[in-house]
Parts: C-alpha cells; structure tokens; sequence
C-alpha cells in the first residue's frame, strides 16, 4: 500500500488535494470559455480524484523499478512508458466522463471541450505524472536511507551488546579459573606446558579484545582466535578434544562480523564433547560458492542432550546479529545429524580491497 494511504491523515489529504484540483481545473475551463461552473465542477471533482490515485500507483512501479548499477536505462524506460500510457489513459478517461453529459440531454457533453483545451490537458497530465515520478523517487531514495540508518543502528546495537557478552566472558570466573588451575597443575610436571598454555590464555584474551572492537574481520582471524581458544581446552580436555578445520586459501580472506564461529565453538565443547567420556572431534569447515562464504561447525553431542536453560540462546542471537549487518542475505541453520549437530552459515563473500 501507498505510505500516503496507511493513516487516514494521508488520505485525507489526497481527497482534498483532488478536490483542490478539480475546483482549479473547472475554474479554468470557466475562463476558457462559457462553462457553467457547476457542470464543469461535476466533471473535474471524480476525474480530479480518480487521477489523483492513479498517480499515487506510479509508487508501486518506481519501488519494483528502482535505479541502479546496470539498472537504470530499464527503470527509465519503465518510467517514461507508464507516464505516456497513463497519461493517455487518463485523457481517455477523461472524454469517456465528459461524454456522459449525452445522457443528460447535454449536446457537447457536461462541458465543451476545444482542441486547444484538450492538448492542453494531456499536458497538464503528463507534468503531473512525470512530477509525481519524480516525488516518488525522491520518497523512496529517503525511505532507503532510513532503513540503511536503521540497519546501522542496529548492528550497532547488537555488536555493543555482543561487545559486553565479550566483557563478561573475559572476566568469567568458571573459563578464567578452570585456565589458571590447569595452569598451575601442570607447572609441578611440565612446565613448558604451563608456559605454553599462559601464553595462548593472553593471546586469547588480548586478541578477544582487539577483534571485539572491529565491524569485520578476516575469517583468518577469526580462526587463529579459535586456535587459541582450543589450545587452552586441550591442555584441560587432552586426548578427549580433537578438531579439524578445513579453509581453503580463498576462505582466509572472506570478512565476516567478529566472533562469529568462535562463540559456536565454544558451544560444541560444553555442550557436546565435555559431556562424552570418549571425547570427540570438533569440525570447522569454509567454503566459497557463488559469492557466498559458507561456514560450518560441526560436532559430537551426548545421547541425552542437555537441558540447560538459555539452550539456543546464542544462536537465535548469532541470526539477529547477522540479520543485522546483511539483512536477507544471511543464512543461518542448526540442527541434529548423523554425527551430531551442526551450525551453517552463509554470507555474502567480501574481503578487504587493497
């Protein structure tokens, strides 16, 4: 529907903006030549008001025929071809009324109409058709920077509060003890373990930390980040955490929002592989097809799956943020399979223009 037309307010105004228009076209006519006021005004008022919303359709034509890169001869032609058809249309449709007048007993119909007076009116229309084009161009263009504005308030939104979820995740006191107490274990038997393991506890964090405060990052990054992550689980889960990540050379570069496969991760490990006395095997798996980056995580889950509360929490926030930043363009699924369960993912493929 018409914006214009959603309140009554907008409508209101399209009424009176046709019965201003028809009260000057009959005035006109009035001046043109001896036309009775009244019959000239019975004919102007329902044609003013019909035109005027057949105007307001050339919304729906310039919202379906927008310009744009390689676009634009098309909706220039789609443009040009509704306000020639339109306006004779109208012209048409404007005669047809006029001879209603017949049927009254009126010879030359409810007004006499000259040559010069008729040109005049499909002038007149097609100004005011390619001017209504025009605002409805101008409509759209504004409602578009809106919508971009709004989009970029809310994936500042979520990327802030994605922000704090970070905060509190660096200071948990389960991830930061578990660390230092595994550190401290192995200091009596291996230390170069213990160091090792301090350093990929720092690296973490102070990656964490610089990547937070990004838009986009490389998927590159976002797996070192992961590397890190899971060396720190490895030194506490041992032989039980085993990962396989699989990104080709021209996945590394495709940009993606920060933390987006680290948090799915760090999901597969506690709800999945720490809960199996065996262990199992954490996948990440990249692709690009089409222009689409294609992200998977895949993981081992317990038989009994777990029923803690917020379960899915993260995900559903995981498809707001992306939602966000790409609007339709981003996908995102999760679910049980034969091995387990999984997360996919699939964005548009960009990365950084040297």
């Amino acid at each position: 529907m018409h914006p214009l037309l959603v309140h009554r307010r907008g409508l209101a105004a399209c009424l009176l903006a046709a019965a201003l228009a028809g009260t000057a076209l009959a005035a006109l006519l009035g001046r043109q030549g001896p036309v009775d006021f009244a019959w000239a005004l019975a004919w102007a008022l329902p044609l003013s008001t019909v035109l005027s919303f057949v105007a307001l359709s050339l919304y729906h034509l310039c919202r379906s025929q927008p310009f744009g890169a390689g676009r634009w001869p098309r909706a220039l032609a789609a443009r040009i071809a509704a306000v020639l058809l339109l306006g004779g249309a109208a012209l048409a449709l404007a005669a047809g009324w006029n001879a209603a007048g017949l049927a009254l007993g009126r010879p030359a119909g409810l007004v006499t109409m000259t040559p010069a007076t008729w040109g005049l009116l499909l002038l007149a229309n097609l100004i005011l058709l390619t001017l209504s084009v025009l605002a409805h161009d101008l409509l759209l263009a504004v409602e578009s920077a809106q919508a971009s504005a709004t989009r970029e308030a809310e994936a500042r939104l979520l990327a802030r509060d994605m922000e704090l979820q970070l905060l509190r995740l660096q200071i948990d006191p389960h991830f930061l003890f578990n660390s230092l107490n595994s550190i401290s274990a192995l200091t009596s038997f291996d230390p170069a373990g213990a160091r090792q393991m301090s350093i990929d506890l720092a690296q973490f964090f102070r990656q964490t930390l610089a990547l937070a405060g990004r838009e986009r990052i490389r998927l590159e990054d976002e797996l070192d980040l992961i590397g890190h992550y899971l060396a720190i689980e490895r030194q506490r889960l041992g032989d039980k955490l085993r990962s396989a990540i699989d990104a080709p050379p021209e996945t590394l570069a495709g940009l993606l929002p920060p933390l987006t496969l680290q948090p799915l991760v760090e999901n597969a490990l506690k709800h999945g592989l720490r809960a199996l006395d065996e262990g199992g095997l954490v996948q990440i798996h990249a692709l690009v097809r089409d222009g689409w980056l294609h992200l998977a995580v895949r993981n081992p889950v317990p038989a009994e799956p777990s029923r803690e509360p917020g379960m899915g929490q993260g995900l559903r926030h995981l498809r707001e943020r992306l939602a966000a930043q790409y609007r339709d363009r981003a996908r995102v699924s999760w679910g049980a399979t034969r091995e387990g369960f999984a997360v996919e993912i699939s964005i548009p493929f960009e990365n950084e223009t040297p």
